[in-house]
């Protein structure tokens, strides 16, 4: 099995599947300068124009070097769901095999990579209306209401919803009230996943590193970003974008969020850019002085807290991300059901069947296969 970049057939699709901090990016520029690749971002959070630090985004001079397509696509004010993402990669893989390349698909997020690998279901697009209505009644009643309404109308769902995914809680309620019909009776419906085309041939590459390594690179990381500016960054997102509120998909991303709360404890002056962040300021202060101690000098208080609230804001990003490298590492496994080549394989036997994973321990690994 010959999986060097010269030998892959002209209709590849080539997905370069790792968790953050990997070292992804770094070879898909590699495999860009060869000249026969375009490189498609699968990241949920590179989407977002103006976050950049917090995204380990490519910076302007890279962009222009190494062009991602479906990067800086959206306002933080803006949505974006795997529906949409799924219609625009079957897209840009089209256009990208009529211009005589490659698409190179790379980046982390793996419920995008379940969509393109596993299919859809049927779920209709959130309706705006309807969206601001569920969102207007989590902020008056909260997720609890909304949760107490699935379990009348979609108990199914229930089952697989805790009451702190509020994500998923709130696109469920959405989904009730838009159609009639509960998400769990969505999802049954047969999936379709632009995989399956016959006349491609889908390979992905998956890398799961281990798991010290990976967090000594996270590690690394965020400490580069808190060097960089991410506290400034997320402050100027929310005067620049004043339509911003705390609930959106863009204000919920690893490291975002965990600014956003420093903030509110600290009552920086952003928090009171509107009504919706003084409530998220006072919900999260009010958590956070029932797990602080009471001193009796001021000065004291002050500064240990902030000191406490700079430390647990940088702890709580380092375990989030830790987490998200957990849940891509699962969601990666998941991919088990794709054929994987044996060593009896022949490039052209390989070579027919679509789509296929090879598993890799490090990029270094891919590296060797696609540029001997």
């Amino acid at each position: 099995m010959n999986l060097s970049y010269k030998n892959l057939p002209d209709n590849t699709v080539l997905s370069l599947i790792a968790p953050t901090a990997s070292g992804k990016t770094d070879l898909a520029c590699r495999l860009y300068d060869t000249g026969k690749f375009e490189l498609i971002s699968v990241d949920s959070a590179l989407i977002y124009q103006d976050m950049n630090i917090g995204t380990a985004k490519p910076t302007d001079d890279e962009l222009a070097s190494y062009p991602h397509h479906l990067v800086n696509i959206i306002t933080p004010t803006q949505t974006y769901n795997v529906a949409s993402f799924v219609l625009d990669v079957e897209t840009l893989i089209k256009q990208i095999h009529e211009r005589g390349k490659i698409p190179l698909l790379v980046g982390g997020t793996m419920m995008y990579y379940m969509a393109l690998f596993d299919g859809l279901s049927a779920v209709p697009d959130t309706d705006p209306v309807i969206r601001q209505k569920v969102m207007d009644w989590l902020q008056s009643d909260g997720i609890g209401e909304l949760y107490a309404y699935l379990q009348t109308y979609d108990p199914k769902i229930c089952e697989r919803l805790k009451l702190s995914d509020t994500q998923r809680i709130t696109r469920a309620v959405e989904v009730h009230l838009q159609t009639g019909t509960a998400m769990s009776q969505w999802q049954q419906s047969p999936k379709r996943a632009i995989s399956q085309n016959p006349n491609q041939y889908w390979l992905a590459l998956s890398v799961e590193p281990q798991r010290a390594w990976l967090h000594e690179r996270i590690a690394k990381r965020l400490d580069m970003m808190w060097a960089q500016g991410l506290v400034d960054e997320v402050i100027g997102l929310l005067y620049k974008y004043p339509t911003l509120k705390p609930d959106m998909p863009s204000m919920r991303c690893v490291g975002y969020r965990q600014v956003l709360e420093f903030l509110a404890i600290m009552g920086h002056d952003v928090m009171h850019i509107s009504p919706s962040w003084e409530r998220f300021a006072t919900d999260v202060r009010q958590n956070w002085q029932k797990n602080t101690k009471n001193s009796k000098n001021p000065q004291k208080i002050l500064k240990n807290c902030i000191d406490m609230a700079c430390q647990d804001m940088k702890n709580k990003a380092l375990y989030a991300t830790r987490q998200l490298a957990k849940r891509q590492a699962t969601w990666q496994r998941s991919l088990a059901r794709l054929r994987t080549p044996t060593i009896t394989d022949t490039n052209q036997d390989f070579m027919t069947h679509s789509p296929v994973k090879v598993s890799f321990h490090c990029i270094k690994e891919v590296e060797k296969h696609l540029l001997p």
